[in-house]
């Protein structure tokens, strides 16, 4: 999937606000917008989809790998870890932690840096049996998932109201004024709407597999 950077990331809060059960979805390579916020390092983003939405901070994609495998910004992975407990003992499809696999791309050696450190943090005096988080403790079970609405629960004008940006709201109002809203094309395209917002469209990169 190709991403671009976004300016205009916080006006999807209101937006999932308004449809919380999105804030958890993936497209058909298991992405999300989990690893989309981490990757572009949208740290307000990432932290309400845990702390307010409940997406699980561990949330894989379809090589088993989770947003901490893409974060590029040491930053990104301290909120991650420390704040938000994501387990750095994950590993992919290639057998490889977030550390090994940073390590591997070469690309963010603070990051891999980083990562190393805390596992060396989360490791026993005798050298063995690594916690699963580098916080010293174990990680917390998954938040519940946010409030599950009909899909016909329409985007109210306040919601619209409160994005500064002024085609994203042209475009939420239009969409809220669809007669296919309730149906699965209208809910289509609300999904397509928010994934645009945050992850865009056109020449960009796949972040998902860290390829430029």
């Amino acid at each position: 999937m190709l991403i671009q950077r976004s300016d205009n990331h916080r006006d999807l809060l209101p937006l999932l606000r308004s449809n919380p059960s999105l804030a958890s979805s993936q497209d058909e390579h298991g992405y999300s917008l989990m690893h989309a916020a981490a990757s572009y390092n949208h740290l307000d983003l990432l932290h309400a989809l845990v702390t307010e939405f409940g997406v699980d901070v561990n949330i894989k994609d379809e090589d088993g790998e989770t947003a901490l495998f893409v974060a590029e910004t040491v930053e990104c992975a301290k909120l991650l870890i420390e704040e938000l407990h994501a387990d750095i003992s994950v590993r992919g499809e290639e057998e490889k932690t977030a550390r090994e696999k940073i390590e591997e791309d070469g690309d963010f050696t603070d990051v891999a840096i980083y990562l190393r450190i805390k596992e060396l943090e989360g490791t026993s005096d005798d050298g063995t049996a690594p916690l699963l988080n580098g916080n010293g403790s174990q990680p917390p079970p998954p938040l519940p998932n946010g409030v599950t609405i009909d899909l016909g629960t329409m985007v109210p004008e306040e919601v619209a109201g409160e994005v500064a940006d002024p085609e994203l709201r042209r475009r939420i109002e239009e969409l809220a004024q669809r007669e296919d809203f309730e149906g699965p094309s209208g809910q289509a395209a609300l999904r397509e709407l928010i994934t645009d917002a945050i992850m865009g469209t056109g020449e960009g990169r796949d972040v998902r597999r860290r390829t430029e």
